[in-house]
Formats: structure tokens, sequence, C-alpha cells
């Protein structure tokens, strides 16, 4: 018997951070796919380039906002309702890095957790509201393995990453009877703007394994909100085939 997927081709996507790294890449991937996408990042210049990219592909919508903002969120959520009529899915990518949190000074740590954790949890609540309100929806969360590996360096950045992590994995339960379906990617090191190496080692590094680029993550996202809607994919965790694990 043949499984149905899900289409992207008309999808009202709401992409957080999409104007970098998995984000830029999943965007790529979402507007090829006919899916109708809203994204948000805080740098204007990055914006222009990310939707320039993908100009002439599909229906595609940029506007500048910082995800650590109640303001900026709200404003994305009203922009997406006038672009799109609402959301069906919420791909929420926006991160940033940290230092151990020992030497960060206290604005700096805060504003990582606002940012990876607090950002996500807004998004996540806009979006279920319109869901409930439409019937369904599909919500998708970018992790990482660093709750699981636990690196030293890592401390604020895995802070934030398990908050997602369990945030994702409890909200799932509480809000199956509205037909959300809720999801992880759990990516390992990536070639993103995040990594603290040159282009050249970063290149480097793709080609012995240790790391993946953006577009493998954005594959894994693709497969995730393409399932069947009997099919929820909870955790799906992608890394190198030589990943440092310290």
């Amino acid at each position: 018997m043949a499984i149905e997927h899900t289409e992207l081709a008309g999808k009202r996507i709401v992409l957080t951070g999409g104007t970098t790294g998995i984000g830029r890449a999943t965007l790529a991937v979402l507007v090829e796919e006919g899916a109708r996408v809203l994204t948000f990042g805080r740098h204007r210049r990055e914006m222009e380039g990310a939707l320039a990219a993908v100009q002439g592909r599909g229906e595609v919508f940029g506007i500048a906002g910082d995800s650590s903002r109640m303001a900026d969120i709200d404003a994305v959520f009203a922009a997406a309702d006038e672009k799109l009529g609402g959301i069906d899915m919420l791909v929420a990518c926006a991160a940033l890095g940290a230092e151990p949190i020992h030497e960060m000074a206290d604005t700096d740590w805060r504003y990582v957790i606002e940012t990876n954790l607090v950002g996500y949890l807004a998004c996540a609540k806009a979006a279920v509201e319109r869901m409930e309100r439409q019937g369904g929806g599909h919500l998708l969360f970018v992790g990482s393995i660093s709750t699981e590996i636990k690196a030293a360096g890592e401390s604020v950045y895995s802070a934030t990453k398990a908050g997602v992590q369990a945030f994702a994995e409890t909200l799932r339960k509480e809000v199956a009877d509205k037909n959300i379906k809720v999801s992880v990617v759990q990516p390992g090191s990536v070639d993103t703007d995040m990594q603290e190496c040159s282009e050249e080692e970063k290149r480097e590094a793709v080609a012995r394994q240790e790391m993946l680029q953006a577009e493998e993550i954005a594959g894994a996202i693709h497969f995730i909100l393409t399932r069947s809607a009997a099919a929820d994919v909870v955790n799906l965790r992608i890394e190198p085939r030589r990943q440092k694990t310290s």
C-alpha cells in the first residue's frame, strides 16, 4: 500500500532565522517545493540576500525582526496573518552560539536564552493559537545534539537547546488532541556562521566528514514536514559521520 505524504505546495509556513545557515538552506527548499513562506531575521542585509537567492522561484516574504523581542514576534505573526492568511507550519531555526557562562557578560548570556529558548516558546504560542482555530498544523524546532553530548564550552547553548527539546516533547502531548504535530531535528556539527573557525577550516571539516553542510539539515526538515498526517517524527538526530563529541 502506498503511503501518502504531505505536500508542501501551498502550505503557509513561518520560518524563523531564514537569513543564514540552516534557515537559509531551509528557505530555499521550502520555496522550491511551492510553499508560501514568511521568514525573518535580525539583519536586513542578510534578509535581502536570502530573498534575492530565491527570487522568482515562489511566494516568499521577509521582514526584519529579533526573536528575543515580543513586539517583533507579534509583528511577524501579524504579517503572517496579512500576507499568508494564517499558518500551517512553523519552522524555528533562529539561534545564537554562546561561550561558557563565566566568560559572558550577563546581558549577553541572557540575550542568547531569550533568542534560543524564549523566542521559540513565543513563536510556538503564537502558532498554536492560530493552528487551534483552523484545526491543525505542524511545529518543527531545530534543536541540537549538544543536549546529549554536553561538550565543554557549550553550557549556555546546551541549556537553551535542552530546554527546546523538553518543551517540544511535552508540548506534543499537550496539543495532540488539537491535530498539531510537534517535531525536533537535532543536528550535529554544521557549516554555518555559528562555527568559530575560518571558511577554509569549515571546508576541510566537511571534506573530512566532520561537519555537515546546512543543506543536509534542510533535507532532514523537508523529510519531517512531508510525512503523512498519521506520522509524527518526534526527534530526528543527524550528524556528520565523524562527529566530535567533546
